[in-house]
């Protein structure tokens, strides 16, 4: 088995009126998220970003605005996903990107990764999620937007 690189993208996928779509884990009960993902190999976080969105969502980037928000943090993995990494690695950085709709797509999700999705306004979402960074990250969003929500 290939390890994960402790190396991610987190995409907050909204519309411009900041309805935030969220991802309900299948491995996690009542954990919601964004779309979030390690690099593979040596690809470009923003392709990291677009190759994410198609697989957890069924999105494609190339109709939307993806913006790379320069932006990024550490988190300590959580220990149930430890196995991932290689022995040892205990830390992520994680890169955050948003990609504004301008409606609400059609939503096609990995089966094996999510079951179910909601689209809610940004406050909500930032309730909602259980990590942290995600929570920062769409608190963020209507500043980053230019918007003074």
């Amino acid at each position: 088995m290939a390890y994960k690189q402790p190396v991610s993208v987190l995409v907050l996928i909204h519309t411009p009126e900041l309805e935030v779509l969220l991802l309900e884990r299948n491995d996690f009960a009542d954990a919601w998220q964004s779309v979030t993902g390690s690099r593979e190999g040596e690809e470009a976080l923003s392709e990291t970003a677009r190759r994410e969105v198609w697989e957890e969502t069924g999105i494609d980037t190339r109709e939307h605005t993806l913006r790379d928000w320069a932006y990024c943090s550490d988190f300590e993995i959580y220990a149930r996903w430890r196995h991932r990494y290689a022995p040892g690695v205990t830390t992520n950085t994680e890169h955050v990107f948003s990609l504004t709709v301008v409606e609400r797509p059609p939503v096609i999700l990995a089966p094996g990764e999510h079951r179910r999705y909601c689209w809610v306004d940004w406050a909500r979402a930032a309730d909602m999620v259980f990590s942290p960074s995600n929570a920062e990250a769409i608190r963020l969003l209507p500043q980053r937007l230019g918007r003074g929500d």
